[in-house]
C-alpha cells in the first residue's frame, strides 16, 4: 500500500483526531486482542482478589468452636484455583499484550517510513535528519514501552481497584467508607499528576529530537567541524542540549516526588483496620471479614504504586505518538498518481511559462520565473549562469523533485504530473556533483535502481564509466563495502560508480550535473565519449563549466536570476549574447 493509499484509507485518524485517537486506529486493527486482554485482566484481578476472601473464610473456619476439617479444606482448594487462575490468565494478558504493543511498534515504523518516502523535497528540505531519527526509533519504541508495560498497568491498576471493591461491597456496604475516600483522593492526586507531567513529557520528547538532531549534524559534518576548529564549539553545543534534556528528567523527577497517594494509602488503610475492628466489636463483623477486608484493602496498593510510572509512561507514549503523527500529517505536496501515464518515454521536454519558488508561497522570492523552451527527443542541451542561477533547480522540476508553482512542465506532451510517478522517475537518471553512495557494496550501489541486473551487465556500465579498473584494485572488487555515503572512496570514484549507476539503469532522460568535476581530463575524456554514446537517442540536461562539454551540445540556455535570458547553439550565442560571452570567458 502506498502512502497516499493508506492516508485515504485512513484519513479521519490523520486528519480529525488526536494522538490518542490514532493510536487506537492501530490498535483495532487487531480487534481479538483487545478484547482478550481485557477479559483476562478482569478475571486475573478479580481471581487475586478472591485469594484475600478464601483467606478470610479460612479464619472463620478455624476460630470457630465446632470447626469443620472440610470446610477449610475447601477454602484452601479456593485459594489455590484462584491463584492457579491468576497466573493463567496473567499469561494469556501479558502475551495478549505485548503482541499489541509490538505489532503497534511495527505498523507505526513502517507507516512512517512510507509517508518519509512519500514526502517532497521540500518538505525534507525543511527537516533535521537527527530529529527524524528520534521520531522513527525512540519515539516509535516509547509507543511500544506505552502498550508493554504501561497500559498493562493501567489496565491492571484500574481492575485492580474495581475488583476488591465490589467484593468489599458485597461483602458489607458500611466497609465501604473507607476505600470510598481513598479513591476520591487518589482520583483527585492522579488527575493533577498527570495535568503537570503531561507538559514536562511533550517537552522531555521534544528536548530529545533537538539533542539528537543536533548531534546528526555534528557527525555528518565532522570533516568540516575538524576544519574549522570547532570541536569545542560543538561540544558546548551539545553539553547545552544534554543539560535541557537532564533538566526536564530532573523536574519529572520533582513530580514523582511529590506523588502522594502512596502516603494516603497508608493513611486510609489504618483508619479502615480501626473502622473494621469497630464493626467487629460491635458483632458486624466476623474476624474472618475483618481479615478478608483487610487483605482486599491491601489490593489497592498495587494500583496505588503502579499509578506512580505507569502514568508517565502513557503520557511519554502520547507525547511521541503526537510527535508521529506531526510527521504523518505534514503536507507533501507531492501526488504520486499512481493511475497516471505510464508508458516509455520518448524524450520532448517543454518548459511554459513555468515558476517556481521553495516555499510554494506567490510572494516569495521565485527561484524560476517564466521559463520556457522545448527540447527534442535525443537532444543534448547544456544549461549555463552564475551560481545561484536556477540550474540546478529546473533540472529537478522534471523528474519532480519540486513541483512548478505556475506554469507546466511537459514530457512528451503531458504534464509531469499526470504522470505515475514512479514510472516517470524510473525513466530518468541524474548524475550530480555531490555523489551519494550507500552503505553497501560496490555492486549493489551501480544496480541501485536496477533490480535484478546481472554482474556481466553491472560490470560493463562500470567499463563504460571507466570505473572497473580501479574496482578491480581493491582486494574484494565489486563486494568492496564503500561505506557510509560512500567515504571509502575518492570523489572521483564516486562520481564514476554514480555514472556506471546511470548507465545500467538505461533511462530515456539523462541529467547530469557537474558530473565530472572530481575526475582528471584524462578519464573525463574517456568518460565523455561514453556519456556521448549513452546520450545518443536520450534526451541529455547539461550542468557543467567544462568547455568541452557546452560545446557538443545541441542547445544551449543561459539564465540569469531565475530567468532564461537568451537560448541557441553555442556559435549563435558566442556571436550575439553577452551574458554568454561573459560566462564563456570566464569558463575560458
Amino acid at each position: 500500500m502506498s502512502e497516499r493509499e493508506f492516508r485515504l484509507e485512513n484519513e479521519y485518524y490523520y486528519n480529525r483526531s488526536g494522538p490518542k485517537r490514532w493510536i487506537w486506529s492501530h490498535v483495532i486493527r487487531y480487534p481479538l486482542l483487545p478484547l482478550l486482554v481485557l477479559i483476562t485482566a478482569v478475571i486475573n484481578n478479580f481471581a487475586y482478589s478472591y485469594v484475600q476472601v478464601f483467606i478470610g473464610r479460612a479464619f472463620d473456619v478455624i476460630t470457630a468452636p465446632d470447626w469443620v476439617p472440610r470446610a477449610l479444606f475447601l477454602a484452601a482448594v479456593g485459594a489455590f484455583a484462584s491463584t492457579a487462575t491468576q497466573g493463567l490468565m496473567g499469561l494469556a494478558r501479558d502475551y495478549s499484550n505485548e503482541f499489541i504493543a509490538q505489532r503497534l511498534e511495527r505498523d507505526t515504523r513502517d507507516e512512517l517510513y512510507l509517508s518519509l518516502l512519500g514526502k517532497s523535497q521540500t518538505f525534507h528540505g525543511k527537516q533535521r535528519i537527527g530529529d527524524i531519527m528520534a521520531r522513527a526509533t525512540n519515539d516509535v519504541r516509547t509507543l511500544n514501552i506505552m502498550f508493554s508495560p504501561g497500559i498493562k498497568l493501567v489496565l491492571d491498576g484500574f481492575m485492580g481497584i474495581v475488583a476488591p471493591i465490589i467484593l468489599i461491597g458485597t461483602m458489607k456496604p458500611a466497609l465501604l467508607l473507607m476505600p470510598g475516600l481513598f479513591l476520591i483522593v487518589f482520583v483527585i492526586t492522579v488527575w493533577d499528576y498527570a495535568r503537570q507531567l503531561n507538559p514536562v513529557s511533550e517537552a522531555l520528547r521534544e528536548q530529545f529530537g533537538t539533542m539528537n538532531a543536533g548531534l546528526a549534524e555534528a557527525v555528518s559534518g565532522i570533516e568540516v567541524v575538524k576544519g574549522s576548529a570547532q570541536e569545542r564549539q560543538e561540544v558546548g553545543k551539545f553539553v547545552q542540549d544534554a543539560f535541557s534534556y537532564r533538566n526536564y528528567f530532573v523536574r519529572q523527577g520533582i513530580i514523582q516526588a511529590r506523588y502522594l497517594p502512596m502516603l494516603m494509602f497508608g493513611i486510609f488503610r489504618a483508619m479502615g483496620l480501626f473502622h473494621a475492628l469497630w464493626l467487629w466489636r460491635s458483632g458486624g463483623l466476623t474476624l474472618g471479614q475483618v481479615v478478608t477486608y483487610i487483605g482486599l484493602f491491601g489490593v489497592l496498593r498495587f494500583p496505588t504504586f503502579v499509578s506512580l510510572f505507569a502514568f508517565n509512561l502513557t503520557q511519554l507514549g502520547i507525547a511521541s505518538a503526537r510527535r508521529i503523527l506531526e510527521m504523518l500529517n505534514a503536507e507533501t505536496n507531492l501526488d504520486e498518481n499512481e493511475a497516471g501515464h505510464s508508458h516509455p518515454i520518448q524524450g520532448r521536454v517543454t518548459f511554459e511559462q513555468v515558476s517556481f519558488s521553495y516555499n510554494g508561497r506567490s510572494d516569495a522570492a521565485p527561484v524560476l520565473q517564466n521559463i520556457s523552451f522545448t527540447v527534442e527527443p535525443g537532444q543534448t542541451v547544456a544549461i549555463v549562469g552564475q551560481t545561484g542561477s536556477g540550474k540546478t533547480t529546473l533540472t529537478r522540476l522534471i523528474n519532480r523533485i519540486f513541483d512548478a508553482d505556475n506554469g507546466r512542465v511537459l514530457i512528451d506532451g503531458v504534464d509531469v504530473r499526470d504522470w505515475s510517478l514512479a514510472s516517470l522517475r524510473s525513466q530518468i537518471s541524474t548524475i550530480e556533483q555531490d555523489i551519494f553512495l550507500f552503505s553497501m557494496t560496490i555492486a549493489d550501489n551501480i544496480a541501485f535502481g536496477c533490480a535484478g541486473a546481472s554482474r556481466e551487465a553491472i560490470e560493463q556500465a562500470a567499463k563504460e564509466a571507466q570505473a572497473h579498473d580501479f574496482i578491480l584494485g581493491f582486494s574484494e572488487g565489486y563486494e568492496t563495502e564503500v561505506g557510509e555515503r560512500g567515504v571509502m572512496l575518492s570523489g572521483g570514484q564516486r562520481q564514476r560508480l554514480a555514472i556506471a549507476r546511470a548507465f545500467l539503469t538505461n533511462p530515456r532522460i539523462l541529467i547530469l550535473d557537474d558530473s565530472t568535476s572530481a575526475i582528471d581530463s584524462a578519464t573525463e575524456d574517456q568518460i565523455q565519449q561514453a556519456m556521448r554514446r549513452i546520450s545518443q537517442q536520450r534526451t541529455t540536461f547539461l550542468i557543467t563549466h567544462r568547455l568541452s562539454q557546452i560545446r557538443w551540445a545541441d542547445h544551449i540556455l543561459v539564465l540569469n536570476h531565475g530567468k532564461i535570458v537568451d537560448q541557441g547553439t553555442h556559435e549563435e550565442l558566442l556571436a550575439r549574447s553577452k551574458a554568454y560571452q561573459r560566462i564563456f570567458a570566464r569558463y575560458d
